[in-house]
């Protein structure tokens, strides 16, 4: 059953790719559940008062994914993988934005010091995670990409495996690298900050 889902989902994809836009018609109602639990899991990470909610997520990353006319759309792992991305940027837009603007009262009262500290210390982090993600794409892509679409997308190894043509042993390998890698550039880009 799987496995035909799959097969429909990429027979839609490339259907929509040629110019069928009843095929995305019929693709909306298959990935969408797919595509909001993605949201849920990513959004699971974020702080408990975060204003954007996974619904909301998927919808701006899906109005998104039909606009993506220059993807020539190959399978269902790619199509989730570009969604990941997406909803990675959406987020991160939301926490620049979040971050630079001046906050009001809040409904939970609690001091003022502490919650534009946590709020501040939790955007600061995406943020500096996102900065670290890059470099570390501009020296090893494959590596950023395993990242992203494990870390955000939710995929799992052999999706992960599947959408990069690569084996899933190299998929692990270079996650444990990627992430050692980052997790160094998070604790120097820390200590720098205190010093």
């Amino acid at each position: 059953m799987a496995e035909r889902a799959t097969t429909d989902v990429t027979q839609l994809l490339i259907d929509w790719c040629s110019g069928d836009q009843e095929a995305l018609v019929q693709l909306m109602p298959l990935v969408y559940d797919e595509l909001h639990r993605q949201a849920e899991r990513f959004m699971r990470r974020e702080r408990r008062d975060h204003t954007l909610q996974p619904t909301a997520l998927v919808n701006e990353a899906f109005l998104q994914l039909v606009d993506q006319n220059r993807v020539q759309w190959q399978n269902r792992a790619q199509f989730f993988g570009v969604a990941a991305q997406l909803m990675r940027r959406i987020v991160l837009k939301h926490a620049r934005r979040h971050n630079t603007v001046k906050r009001g009262g809040q409904a939970v009262r609690v001091p003022l010091d502490e919650a534009l500290g946590a709020v501040e210390r939790h955007a600061a982090e995406l943020i500096a995670l996102d900065e670290a993600l890059d470099r570390l794409a501009a020296f090893d892509p494959r590596q950023a990409k395993i990242v992203e679409l494990r870390y955000y997308g939710g995929l799992t190894i052999d999706e992960t495996a599947a959408c990069l043509e690569i084996s899933t042993a190299t998929v692990k390998r270079e996650a444990r690298i990627a992430r050692a890698w980052l997790q160094r550039e998070m604790q120097a880009g820390a200590s720098e900050a205190r010093a």
